[in-house]
């Protein structure tokens, strides 16, 4: 079992990439998958999509194929996005449009949404609405929103609130557990043959 975290926030040393941090640990430390790959948006590294892509841009064959390869080999994706304006950052939108070879497809997700409030839900729901259909990444029913996220998920225990803390620990270990099992039953519909790209490559 392979899974991918994505942390979605184009900032560096971001609330993001802690709570990733905090998620690789808690697959390792639970064992709930074999190999983890990390991939942090911080500072933009994807460029806007362009039709480049599509016409063979060795410039965009080089920078994607490394990473594609390694969504490919996974199993399940943590999709970690921050509440911008009530928003998904552009960067993380940006993201999903660059997989169209099958990366993402039948796939598990879980989505992880971050708030320095009590925010966190409208990014749940512009996932949900409009970043899967032609990856056709499929997001599970479970869904983790840290709010507060500063007070909680830090390193240093005095930094952090304890209840909310071990609270969101606690979800985080649970939504995991089911990431799994939900990557190992969606291999058999992926080798079963019906999700076949080569007729209908794009979603409705």
């Amino acid at each position: 079992m392979k899974i991918s975290i994505i942390s979605g926030s184009h900032r560096i040393e971001s609330q993001s990439f802690k709570v990733a941090k905090v998620i690789e640990r808690c697959l390792q430390e639970n064992r709930l998958c074999e190999e983890i790959y990390l991939f942090n948006l911080a500072g933009n590294p994807l460029p806007l999509w362009d039709q480049g892509i599509w016409d063979g841009d060795p410039d965009w064959k080089a920078r994607l194929e490394p990473i594609s390869k390694e969504l490919s080999e996974s199993d399940a994706f943590v999709i970690i996005s921050p509440e911008w304006h009530g928003q998904v950052p552009a960067g993380l939108k940006n993201f999903f449009l660059l997989w169209g070879k099958g990366e993402l497809a039948h796939k598990p997700a879980l989505i992880v949404t971050v708030s320095s409030a009590d925010g966190g839900a409208y990014p749940v729901a512009e996932l949900r609405m409009s970043s899967y259909k032609n990856n056709r990444i499929c997001y599970i029913p479970e869904q983790v929103i840290i709010r507060n996220v500063e007070k909680v998920l830090n390193d240093d225990p005095a930094k952090n609130n304890e209840s909310a803390d071990s609270y969101f620990r606690g979800r985080i270990k649970y939504a995991l557990t089911q990431l799994k099992e939900y990557g190992v039953a969606l291999r058999q519909v992926r080798a079963s043959g019906a999700t076949d790209r080569s007729v209908y490559k794009n979603g409705m």
